[in-house]
């Protein structure tokens, strides 16, 4: 079985189990805790605000919608079908479209650009999910679809996050309920370096213009009714 192949079973297993219900998946927070706090970062370095903005990673599209409500061309993208049937059904308004695509491959990467041209790119938490290995090619997919004129805005969880999702995994009453399907799943999470990211970046042709730290917030409360936030980094890249 390929690496794309077990990606996709894995996420399409999550996605099939997982309800419609809003805040059922750990980090599908509130637009407005998430991607709402991430644009006024974003919006300043982008060249050409009228590029089609690609969501890549959007599993159930709750923050492509959000987009879709500011910018007039805004695609979804995710290697889960099962995720997509999930976003399009929530997009009741047709606001966004959405497409099957696997971020490793450049060749995809490349197809989208063709159609669309260069885009804007919003990615949130998408590499720390991946191996390694594929964690560059992602990242070089990024660098096509943005091509001359767009901008990415990556967010991934900090290395000091790794130390919150074990103490919550270790806990003797076992892991939050939204946490246990990621486990269950194979689909845990992973560290990446704080200083990887910029790294991939630069080794993908891109430029960092700005960058940042930010707490990824989750739906997930603990005992006491505080909400599970997660350090992340967030940066802003693209060709010079």
């Amino acid at each position: 079985m390929s690496v794309t192949t077990r990606y996709r079973d894995a996420w399409d297993g999550f996605w099939r189990e997982a309800s419609g219900e809003p805040g059922a998946v750990l980090w599908d927070a509130e637009p407005g805790l998430t991607v709402g706090v991430h644009l006024p970062l974003f919006e300043p370095h982008l060249v050409a605000p009228g590029l089609p903005i690609v969501d890549l990673g959007c599993g159930n599209g709750t923050q492509t919608r959000f987009l879709a409500d500011r910018y007039p061309h805004v695609v979804g993208a995710d290697l889960s079908a099962a995720a997509l049937d999930h976003a399009r059904r929530a997009d009741r308004a047709g606001q966004a479209s959405y497409r099957l695509l696997d971020a490793a491959e450049k060749s995809e990467a490349e197809t989208l650009h063709a159609e669309l041209g260069d885009v804007n790119v919003y990615m949130r938490g998408v590499l720390h999910q991946c191996e390694v290995g594929d964690r560059q090619p992602v990242v070089d997919g990024v660098a096509a679809l943005v091509g001359e004129r767009g901008r990415a805005f990556l967010v991934e969880l900090a290395e000091a996050a790794g130390v919150v999702l074990r103490g919550l995994a270790q806990r003797p009453e076992g892991p939050p309920a939204k946490l246990a399907p990621v486990f269950r799943h194979g689909i845990a999470p992973g560290e990446v370096a704080d200083d990887a990211v910029p790294e991939y970046l630069r080794a993908a042709g891109l430029t960092v213009f700005a960058s940042g730290e930010l707490p990824l917030v989750t739906t997930e409360f603990q005992g006491d009714g505080t909400r599970i936030e997660l350090p992340s980094k967030w940066v802003v890249a693209g060709r010079g």
